[in-house]
């Protein structure tokens, strides 16, 4: 008998627009670029527009995952969304996010663990596909801390 293992057959993303530089930033909290940039690495953020929720940044990512890997949004059956900055408590992100990708008997569900988030995502999608309960899964990370 030979074991299920999962592999990886597509990547991608998507980052809104509107681009914060550090210099902006500066602008609105006490701050400089230097600092921002010597205690983290960030020189700029990608900030969601107006009405642009969680939902949208994870499809359109979800969209060129899909694209990247060959493969039609149907073969779907498990979605897992890392987030923490959810568009409401329920129901979940992911749920949003299987019906603008049109799916409608697959699983979806969020997974929240701050900056851990997509690696708990990616290790649940993988022991859900070793069981042989789903077949394919397509894990998203998607956030809006600038709301928050």
């Amino acid at each position: 008998m030979s074991a299920i293992r999962s592999i990886i057959r597509g990547t991608g993303g998507y980052l809104p627009e509107r681009v914060l530089s550090n210099a902006e930033m500066s602008e609105i909290v006490e701050t400089s670029d230097e600092w921002i940039q010597e205690r983290t690495g960030i020189r700029q953020r990608h900030i969601a527009a107006d009405g642009e929720l969680t939902s949208d940044l994870a499809t359109h990512a979800a969209r060129d995952i899909l694209k990247n890997a060959g493969m039609a949004a149907e073969q779907v059956d498990l979605i897992v969304l890392a987030t923490t900055t959810p568009d409401k408590t329920f129901p979940a992100t992911a749920t949003t996010v299987q019906a603008n990708l049109g799916l409608g008997a697959s699983a979806a569900f969020d997974v929240q663990a701050v900056c851990s988030g997509f690696l708990f995502a990616l290790a649940t999608a993988d022991s859900m596909l070793k069981t042989g309960l789903f077949k394919t899964a397509l894990v998203l990370g998607a956030e809006t801390f600038t709301r928050i």
